[in-house]
Parts: structure tokens; C-alpha cells; sequence
């Protein structure tokens, strides 16, 4: 799913790949072809592309897994109705009963709920390991392993992995490595590129950039694997619709500008909260002193829009500053133009309570956006 304009930078490419203009109308923006069938000529007469039936393919959709496929350097990309959805589908297209799976030990709450509650009841088996250690990766590797799950940063405490190791490490045990991006995004960084099989991302967050659309997305230049996405999706039905699709087409066509703008604003409220005296630590791989550091600088181009820190005074003192902020909206999700304000413990990471992933209570994660930055700062501290 490439085209000429692979030869463009990223921002040309997020405007341009998948997108030309309507041969028919000229129209410069991609169509929403809301249609859920399409006319043949004849029994198995279908016309330009192909396309029969919209669960197996949409010209929209088309356009924005183009794209996708385009922006991570990838021969394939699939959309999905969710991230979640994209995960799912991943991971049946991977591993099998019996089969086992290295994840990270501080994996987003919703991929972990579905390796623990729904993969585990098939006989599934998965070790979280903290990623950034490759060497305790190497040592979770058994006979039946069959990927490593990724992410890096991590959700919601901002651990990174070194891709490129761990992919050494998936390779010498002929296991595949999966990379969700949905963090850093591929402006920020290129899994492919560094030797990851798949990446997934949530394209609710920071690739769609609005808060108006929910979907995910699987790439990968692998021409099997992406045959068994494909049938898998098709047989689930998880895709997202015609106007779905056209929602994160537009939001892709700002993510540059946008992540260099929320990177920024990142930087400047990390600042802000580290020389706060109520704040206990900060989670941002921006900071030398974060350990993951040096890898993030190599492997990515800047540190994002995600923030996490502690509180002292711990949980109540985490949940009155969440309650407290006006610009912050206390919400789920992130990437969004809107600067968003959580508790994990109680909200995205309630599902790890109890487990090895459990998330320090004293925790709060902020999804920085793209309002002005002096602002921002002013209505954090202020809820302090």
C-alpha cells in the first residue's frame, strides 16, 4: 500500500499518500463513501478496485490504510473499529492455545485486561517483563513464545524500550515483535524501521488528534501476516465505518504540526512540575534523569505530549488535584487537541488492581495539548 509519494517528507506524505484527487469530480479531499455495497457488472464483474461489500473494503478506508502504510514505512496497513480491536486481531492472528507472550510489566489496562481475562481462558500464557531490561526479556523467552508485545513509551509510567534489542531478541526466538505506538506516533518514531513486525496504534488518540473518532490500525510490511489480519477482520467485522475513517484521514494531515506542539508544551509543563515541592517524581523520558533516556533520544525524534507524576499526600491528594483543574478536563484517552487529566489507578489502569501491572496510587497522567502552554501551567499549579 505505497505510492510515489514515499520519496516525500512525512508531513507531504500525511497529506498526500492515498489521497489524490477524485478522478471523477476533482474533488481535493478524499470522499466519505458511505455505502455499505457496491454494484458489479455482471456476477463477479466488479468494477476499479475491486470493492464488493464494505466490511471487506472501502474506498475511504482505503485511503486512510494508504496512508497509515505510508507514515510507518510498511507494505500493508489495516483499520480497525478500535485499538482494542486492532490488538485483538493481532493477537489471534499470533498465538494459539498453549502459545505464551512476553508483555510490558506497566502495559496499558485495556491490553493487559485482554491478554489476562479474555486470552488467558484459551490457554494463552504471558509474563510481564519490564521491557527496558533486555536481558530480563531474554530470560521470559520459553519454547512457546511467540511474540513480544511493546510499548515504548509505556502507558501510563512512560518506561522505554530499545526497540531494535528487543527486536534481536524476538528474532533469535523466532517470535514477532509488536509495537504500539499509539504514543509516540510515527512522527516520532519508526518501529518498522527498527525492526518490529507489527505496529498497532489506537488512532482514537493522537493520529485522529480531535477526540471525535474512535479506531485503531495494524502495519506491517509482512505479506502473510497481513493476508491473516485481513481474513480475520473480515470474518470479525471489526471496521471502522466510511466517516470514521474520513475523521482520522483528517487528523493525520496535521499530526506533524500537532505532535511538535504538544512535545513542546510537554516540555514546558515538565519544567513547571519538577520543581514543584508537592510533586514527588516526574515521568518523562524528555529528562536526562529518566533511565530510558538515552534510548528515547535515540530512537525518537522528541518525547511527546505525555506526562505522569506523583504526588505527595498520595491517592486523595492525587484525586483532589485531578478535580481541580478547569483546563485539564478530568477525562480518559489523550492525544487530543485538549489538554486531559487522569487518575490510572481508578480510571484506564483499574483493571491491573491487584497484578504486577498495579499502578502506584499517588499517580496522575496528563495528555498535554496544544492550548497555550502558559495557561496550562497556570491552571495545573493552581490545582495544587
Amino acid at each position: 500500500m505505497t505510492d510515489h509519494t514515499d520519496r516525500f517528507g512525512f508531513e507531504t506524505r500525511a497529506i498526500h499518500a492515498g489521497q489524490e484527487p477524485d478522478p471523477r469530480t476533482g474533488s481535493v479531499i478524499v470522499p466519505i463513501y458511505q455505502t455499505s455495497t457496491f454494484a458489479q457488472d455482471g456476477v463477479g464483474g466488479l468494477r476499479a478496485g475491486g470493492y464488493e461489500y464494505s466490511r471487506t473494503a472501502n474506498p475511504t478506508r482505503t485511503a486512510l490504510e494508504e496512508c497509515l502504510a505510508s507514515l510507518e514505512g510498511g507494505r500493508h496497513a489495516l483499520a480497525f473499529s478500535s485499538g482494542m480491536a486492532a490488538s485483538d486481531i493481532t493477537l489471534r492472528a499470533l498465538v494459539r492455545p498453549g502459545d505464551h507472550l512476553v508483555i510490558p510489566d506497566d502495559a496499558y489496562g485495556g491490553t493487559f485486561r485482554l491478554v489476562d481475562k479474555v486470552f488467558s481462558q484459551w490457554g494463552v500464557e504471558h509474563t510481564p517483563v519490564h521491557l527496558s531490561d533486555v536481558d530480563a526479556v531474554r530470560a521470559a523467552i520459553r519454547p512457546n513464545t511467540k511474540a513480544i508485545w511493546v510499548e515504548t513509551p509505556t502507558n501510563p509510567l512512560l518506561g522505554i524500550a530499545d526497540i531494535s534489542a528487543l527486536a534481536d531478541v524476538a528474532r533469535q526466538a523466532q517470535a514477532r515483535l509488536v509495537v504500539d505506538n499509539t504514543f509516540a506516533t510515527p512522527y516520532l518514531q519508526s518501529p518498522l524501521g527498527l525492526g518490529a513486525d507489527v505496529v498497532l496504534h489506537s488512532t482514537t488518540k493522537y493520529l485522529g488528534g480531535h477526540s471525535d473518532v474512535v479506531g485503531g490500525a495494524a502495519i506491517t510490511s509482512d505479506d502473510e501476516l497481513a493476508e491473516k489480519f485481513a481474513f480475520l477482520r473480515n470474518a470479525a467485522g471489526s471496521v471502522p465505518g466510511p466517516f470514521d475513517s474520513w475523521l482520522t484521514l483528517r487528523g493525520l494531515k496535521t499530526l506533524g504540526v500537532r505532535m511538535d506542539r504538544h512535545s513542546d508544551n510537554a516540555e514546558r509543563v515538565v519544567q513547571a512540575l519538577v520543581k514543584h515541592p508537592k510533586v514527588t517524581k516526574v515521568y518523562y523520558p524528555g529528562l536526562p534523569e529518566h533511565p530510558g533516556h538515552e534510548v528515547a533520544a535515540k530512537q525518537m525524534r522528541r518525547f511527546g505530549g505525555m506526562v505522569s507524576f506523583t504526588v505527595a499526600g498520595g491517592e486523595q491528594a492525587a484525586l483532589d488535584l485531578c478535580s481541580r483543574t478547569k483546563l485539564f478536563t478530568l477525562a480518559e484517552s489523550l492525544g487530543g487537541i485538549e489538554s486531559l487529566i487522569e487518575h490510572p489507578g481508578k480510571m484506564t489502569h483499574a483493571s491491573t488492581a491487584g497484578s504486577a501491572l498495579q499502578v502506584p496510587d499517588d499517580l496522575v497522567r496528563l495528555s498535554v495539548g496544544i492550548e497555550d502552554v502558559e495557561d496550562l501551567i497556570e491552571d495545573l499549579l493552581g490545582a495544587f
